[in-house]
């Protein structure tokens, strides 16, 4: 069995990753709502903040990051994902780059800001890495969790009419190599924060329209009215738990 921490590496398939999310309205649009979500934590601060990018891959949150100033800690266990990091980041000051998996980070630094996106839905077993994110953070920082949705992924294959697909339990025969192969149900990690010593602050759905728009055109040609109405209802109910990844915030006490 592999490592629960582990789950899927990216090598010989970064480049394509890469290109395949960063460079669709998909890719676009997450990141720019997670950097929403994220704005009043890591914008108009005093002193830079401690950052990790907890399986950051490329490095396109960590870009973020560090241009607001921050020093920033990026981690993957792909070393492809993060050579062509060191390449689109280039030497930065507040940059450290660590190859390995979460569960493998070392215990001697907490963060202010823990940041863990699209990760958990490759992972064997989430909830280990949840409890060493947790404990990472440090007192009163904050975790920025966001995963491939489960009920969100099995919602928009009915409406596709997919039907003998969610019968088989939503498994492929051929597993498309960049699919997520173990999407995560929203309650489940929630019940399990709980549990943990952490304050939920914020809960969001991310594209939780752009993915079920009948006209594909119109994720282009209308993105900046569609970017408008996530943001105005993402984090509203019903419509959260719609989003093909959910997003929680949560604080440490």
């Amino acid at each position: 069995m592999e490592n629960v921490s582990v789950g899927k590496n990216f090598d010989n398939l970064a480049s394509k990753f890469d290109k395949n999310i960063y460079g669709s309205t998909k890719g676009q649009l997450r990141h720019e709502l997670l950097l929403y979500y994220l704005q009043d934590k890591v914008e108009g601060v005093k002193a830079p903040l401690e950052i990790l990018d907890a399986g950051g891959g490329t490095g396109k949150m960590t870009e973020a990051m560090l241009k607001l100033g921050h020093k920033v800690t990026l981690t993957d266990i792909s070393s492809e994902a993060l050579q062509m990091a060191k390449k689109n980041l280039g030497e930065h000051k507040n940059l450290t780059i660590h190859h390995g998996d979460i569960l493998s980070l070392p215990d001697t630094q907490q963060f202010d800001l823990v940041i863990c996106h699209a990760v958990l839905e490759w992972l064997q077993e989430p909830l280990p890495v949840i409890n060493k994110l947790v404990s990472l953070t440090k007192h009163n920082g904050y975790m920025s969790l966001s995963f491939f949705n489960y009920d969100a992924q099995l919602f928009g294959n009915l409406l596709y009419g997919n039907f003998d697909y969610v019968q088989q339990g939503m498994k492929k025969k051929n597993i498309v190599r960049l699919s997520p192969n173990n999407p995560q149900k929203p309650k489940y990690i929630l019940s399990h924060l709980k549990t943990l010593p952490v304050d939920i602050l914020q809960m969001a759905g991310i594209r939780c329209f752009h993915d079920y728009l009948k006209d594909l055109d119109k994720q282009v040609s209308l993105y900046s009215e569609l970017k408008a109405f996530e943001i105005q209802y993402g984090s509203q109910e019903p419509y959260l738990w719609l989003g093909k990844y959910f997003l929680v915030i949560s604080q440490k006490h």
